[in-house]
């Protein structure tokens, strides 16, 4: 069974290595323009795991489509 449910990309509990993604989009000022990708990217939604993993092995994508460089780590 899935559960959705609508909550900020801050107070999104992620686990193992998608918790240094979202500090580093976080601790750029991005928060807001992840939701928007997210969005985009899951136009009918995403469930927590599907979210944690993008987060963790799709961080290449996401700095870039961020803008967020290694001078911004």
């Amino acid at each position: 069974m899935r559960v959705y449910q609508e909550i900020s990309f801050e107070d999104f509990d992620a686990w193992s290595g998608a918790v240094d993604t979202k500090e580093k989009i976080i601790d750029a000022g991005k928060a807001e323009e992840f939701e928007a990708l997210v969005e985009e990217l899951f136009p009918n939604g995403v469930d927590a795991t599907e979210l944690n993993d993008f987060l963790w092995f799709d961080d290449d994508y996401i700095f870039e489509s961020l803008g967020i460089t290694e001078d911004d780590e």
